[in-house]
């Protein structure tokens, strides 16, 4: 099956936005025929200058007719995925009956069938250049139109879409036109979802989930109602226009692309974030933060769109800052800030260094296809690090008060960079241009180092001292915290915090420092404020194996084991140094976020870091380490949990692993639930040590959407080489393999352990990519290509053979920014070996 994914380039873009202004779109779409398609009849009111030509994004199956003011326009000027309209008046009508394919991929009308009842559930996901999937749209952020839906569907369902509930009788359901939203924002959900409602301050709410959730969503409602009604509480506090779309619902759905959506009115998350199994307190932190973030898009990018995706930073930097600040002021989740020291900002920085670096707010993004590749770290975590310094300069009363006067100014419409710039200038009084000219207009990170000369006991002199990368020459001011730590009495406490503003000569002395009695721990980004690459003085360094398990401060733990983890990447400092520091503090830890990211990270380098002589000692230590933190943690709590998931992950002691399985010598308060069985049936098939028989067992027992997921990677894990080629022509070939299994088998295929079996599907990869690139699309395709990149088989055969791909004209944009990345992270594998 051949994938159209139109583009629409900025100038097309602009020119028809020249043209014509939507006024509103009246959708009308009948679900109740087959499973591959469904009929949509949609009348769009826009006006335009008299006699130009234009074009809407259409998809169409089959077309049934097409007026433009009373006149038909013949099928066949809708082709290429556009429908092209000549002879505009000042007023149009256009009316288009057609019939539109349900998708698999998470994009247009998603069709999914669970596998737990045989129920169906549809969502819309219009996202960037989807809206053709489902109705004729002039598909782009400034046309902004009101949307009005009415759908037919079987009775026994339940239909939700942006806007109001009018009526739903015997099938039939007619919703009350939106305000003015982007084609991107139109959702729908439909199906026999299970709901729960509420209310808080006059706004209705609800949650949707699949009827096989049911419970769960009952048992989990009132912690996500909860947070939901601190943070609208928190949000009418920081802004002076109340949530502007009548209701806030939030849709758990199936196989969805993103973690979640901030379609206004109806949010959509993906329906993970209702787990049927045991959560750690890292996954419920998780979840408010992201309802959250999607509750801060309803004013940024909802309430306010930006004009073009080049400044998409304005919607989802925003967002990702604000979903850590609003869940730590009105939740009791009061530490996003270590999380997104650990393991968010460490997304920016990787991003950041990649060879696909760009800015936070770049210049120019020329069509959709581009804008797609931007959603990265780089737009949400670094734009957000950023945004935090930049309050830390401006204060807080100033930034909000430059939020509330760009909301007034734009409400329901579009805004550029400059635009929000101007507000905050006014609010502030400072003049922003040079702030945004080396903060958002230009790529890449600057590393800070600290430099102590110390005489006797005291500090002679202290400096930070900033370098930019090879062919990123720009340095920049920073705001920074320095942290002065000593241990006495079996601690260590932090003794002065200092801060400092970091010029961009590429030298700052820090005079607060002369003749002060030197620390134990100096400690740079201290607080977390910059957004930078740390590096600690030599003695520091040298000092944190042993004070960082006395260490009581979450954030500052956070601050030093990210900056350690990043040398590690960078090759500054040995894999094993890390795995011994992971076996000395891991196990006294107490903050489960840092726990998880250590293992997962840790893990990760090792498997790619170490050599096939050094990785099974390696993993050893990270196993013992897991297996210490265990045997300290509580019975049932978070960090027994998270350290379950770490020491099933690194252990080679099959026996132990089926005796879990079993109920044999599971530790006290550990639930070995539906997921952490099927977590331990995939160590046991990547280790050799259960077969296709055990995973249909295991099938058999857990018919749910979850375990058919698990089953899927599970397969693609087994160490034989018939499982192996089944699941790389499934990930290649099999279009009717949908977005979320065809992730999972590419995440389950490559093993470390398995790297003698899996050597000849290296050269494959680079050979079949592209043909997998022509039957899936958009964020689908992004991430099934990146799980399918053999990460693990480091060597340099394996960069030859990346760079013969990247050599091949046409390649596809989207392939070619997942190979030149992970070939850049192989890159540094072996530099770190050599």
């Amino acid at each position: 099956m051949m994938v159209v994914m139109p583009t629409l380039t900025r100038a097309e873009a602009a020119e028809r936005a020249s043209l014509i202004d939507v006024d509103n779109y009246h959708v009308d779409l009948d679900l109740t025929g087959d499973s591959d398609t469904f009929r949509s009849r949609t009348v769009v009111r826009f006006r335009a200058r008299p006699g130009a030509a234009t074009f809407l994004e259409f998809e169409p199956v089959e077309v049934g007719s097409i007026t433009l003011n009373g006149q038909p326009v013949p099928p066949s000027a809708a082709g290429g995925a556009r429908l092209a309209l000549t002879g505009l008046a000042a007023e149009n009508e256009l009316v288009v009956d057609a019939v539109m394919r349900y998708s698999n991929n998470g994009e247009g009308l998603h069709r999914y069938t669970d596998p737990a009842d045989g129920s169906v559930y549809l969502y819309q996901h219009l996202f960037i250049n989807n809206g053709g999937r489902v109705l004729p749209c002039f598909d782009q952020p400034d046309l902004k139109a009101s949307f009005r839906v009415s759908v037919t569907a079987p009775a026994d369902w339940t239909v939700a879409t942006n806007g109001r509930l009018v009526s739903a009788d015997g099938g039939r359901w007619e919703f009350a036109p939106t305000e003015r939203i982007s084609t991107y924002l139109a959702t729908l959900i439909a199906g026999p979802w299970h709901v729960r409602t509420a209310e808080h301050d006059g706004i209705p709410l609800a949650l949707y989930a699949r009827a096989a959730l049911a419970e769960q969503l009952d048992a989990q409602a009132a912690e996500i109602f909860e947070v939901t009604a601190q943070c609208l509480d928190r949000f009418h506090e920081m802004f002076e226009i109340r949530f502007p779309f009548g209701h806030y619902q939030q849709a758990f759905a199936p196989e969805f692309n993103f973690g979640a959506m901030e379609y206004p009115g109806l949010v959509v998350f993906r329906d993970e974030y209702i787990p049927r199994s045991a959560m750690t307190e890292t996954e419920r932190e998780q979840r408010a933060s992201v309802i959250a973030h999607e509750m801060a898009h309803q004013w940024f990018g909802d309430l306010v769109t930006m004009a073009w995706w080049d400044d998409l930073w304005l919607n989802e930097s925003f967002a990702e800052y604000l979903g850590s600040r609003v869940a730590a002021e009105a939740t009791r989740f009061t530490g996003t800030w270590t999380t997104f020291a650990m393991h968010r900002k460490a997304w920016g920085l990787r991003a950041d260094q990649r060879p696909s670096t760009h800015p936070v707010a770049p210049s120019e993004v020329g069509d959709t296809d581009e804008a797609l590749l931007n959603f990265d770290g780089i737009s949400y975590a670094k734009g957000a690090a950023v945004l935090k310094q930049l309050i830390a300069w401006l204060g807080d009363e100033a930034f909000l008060a430059g939020l509330n006067a760009h909301f007034e100014a734009h409400a329901f419409g579009n805004a550029t960079l400059a635009d929000l710039l101007g507000a905050l200038s006014k609010a502030s009084g400072r003049d922003l241009s040079g702030w945004a000219e080396v903060w958002l207009r230009r790529a890449q990170v600057n590393t800070l180092r600290l430099e102590a000369r110390v005489d006797g006991d005291t500090y002679r002199e202290v400096a930070v001292v900033q370098s930019a990368p090879d062919g990123f020459a720009t340095l920049r001011p920073h705001r920074i915290g320095i942290g002065l730590y000593d241990h006495a009495d079996g601690a260590v406490v932090r003794r002065e915090l200092i801060e400092a503003e970091l010029d961009a000569t590429g030298r700052t002395v820090l005079p607060a420092l002369a003749g002060v009695r030197a620390a134990d721990l100096l400690l740079l980004n201290d607080g977390d404020l910059a957004y930078a690459k740390i590096r600690f003085d030599e003695e520091s360094a040298a000092a944190v194996p042993r004070l960082l398990p006395l260490l009581d401060d979450s954030l500052a733990r956070a601050v030093i084991w990210a900056a350690t983890l990043d040398a590690v990447v960078d090759g500054e400092r040995p894999v094993a140094e890390l795995v011994t520091l992971v076996l000395a503090a891991l196990p006294v830890e107490t903050e489960t976020v840092i726990v998880e990211d250590v293992l997962r990270a840790a893990r990760g380098l090792v498997d790619r870091y170490a050599t096939a002589q050094t990785r099974p000692a390696a993993c050893e230590l990270l196993a013992q380490a897991a297996d210490r933190l265990l045997a300290a943690s509580p019975a049932g709590s978070s960090r027994q949990l998270a350290a379950a998931r770490g020491l099933i992950g690194a252990t080679v002691d099959t026996a132990r692993l089926h005796g879990w399985l079993a109920g044999d010598a599971v530790p006290d308060g550990l639930a070995v639930d539906a997921d952490l069985r099927w977590l331990i049936r995939y160590r046991l098939s990547v280790l050799g040590a259960a077969g296709p028989d055990a995973i249909e067992a295991e099938l058999a027992a857990d018919r749910s959407a979850t375990g058919e997921q698990w089953a899927a990677r599970c397969r693609a894990a087994l160490s034989d080489p018939a499982a192996k080629e089944a699941a790389w022509s499934a990930i290649i070939g099999d279009a009717s393999l949908s977005n979320r299994l065809a992730e999972l088998t590419a995440a389950g295929f490559w093993q470390a352990e398995q790297r003698e079996l899996l050597e000849p599907y290296v050269q494959r990869y680079f050979a079949d990519m592209p043909e997998m690139m022509r039957i899936r699309s958009g964020m689908s395709a992004e991430k099934t290509a990146a799980a399918a990149y053999p990460a693990v088989m480091v060597a340099p055969r394996t960069r030859e053979l990346a760079a013969g791909l990247l050599d091949r004209p046409g390649l596809n944009p989207i392939l070619r920014r997942v190979v030149q990345d992970h070939d850049d992270d192989m890159r540094r594998a072996l530099q770190s070996r050599g």
